[in-house]
């Protein structure tokens, strides 16, 4: 009779550990599973890439075919090219894509068609305003300075750019920022290249140094 009680107490003894570890075994994949549900994917951050090639010898559907290459190659990278815009007339191509760093934007284009950027920035884009479709397209460039201009000052003079537009007949659809080299790149349309120049000059009196009547493209 004494065996059996001991048998039957040791029997009890396992069941309590057994029980107590499914516990803890269960409690655990909770955990795991907590942990992966909230863990963060790979941040991708915006970059402008911009293409020095021949002036008069770009055409529009040439670049257009060359971003279909790029769509195709992508996510061997891990980029997303966005938009893409270009200057026929001064051989300027422009291309914004996420990307988690320069080197991959750089390395997916080489892949897809040889035609690799002179210049990736990582910059900082404002709020997308709508586009009208009535009037011409230009990419305005300020070349500031390196360590002349934070993300914030860019914001304030935009929001001066728009309070003003109107009057000039101009519509400033977004601007692009890399405080690093302190350029500042606009998307705008406008009659005519004077009437944004005219714009900026009379909101807060920085003049871009460059502007080139663009096409865009997705």
């Amino acid at each position: 009779m004494k065996n059996v009680f001991l048998v039957l107490l040791a029997a009890i003894i396992w069941c309590t550990s057994c029980s107590s570890k499914i516990e803890k075994t269960a409690s655990g994949s909770n955990d795991v599973t907590t942990v992966s549900q909230t863990k963060k994917p790979d941040s991708k951050k915006l970059f402008f890439d911009v293409h020095n090639l021949e002036p008069g010898k770009v055409s529009f559907e040439d670049v257009a075919g060359a971003h279909q290459k790029d769509l195709a190659t992508q996510g061997k990278f891990g980029v997303n090219f966005s938009r893409f815009w270009v200057d026929e007339a001064g051989g300027k191509v422009y291309c914004l894509v996420e990307s988690s760093d320069s080197a991959a934007v750089y390395h997916s284009h080489e892949e897809a068609h040889g035609l690799v950027p002179n210049v990736v920035d990582q910059v900082v884009g404002g709020e997308e305003a709508k586009f009208s479709i009535s009037r011409p397209l230009f990419m305005d460039v300020h070349e500031l300075g390196a360590g002349n201009v934070t993300a914030a000052a860019v914001a304030d003079a935009h929001a001066k750019d728009l309070a003003i537009q109107g009057k000039h007949g101009v519509n400033f659809v977004n601007y692009w920022v890399d405080e690093k080299s302190g350029t500042v790149r606009c998307l705008v349309e406008a009659k005519d290249e004077q009437a944004l120049i005219d714009a900026h000059k009379e909101a807060h009196g920085l003049i871009p140094n460059e502007v080139h009547k663009v096409k865009e493209g997705h």
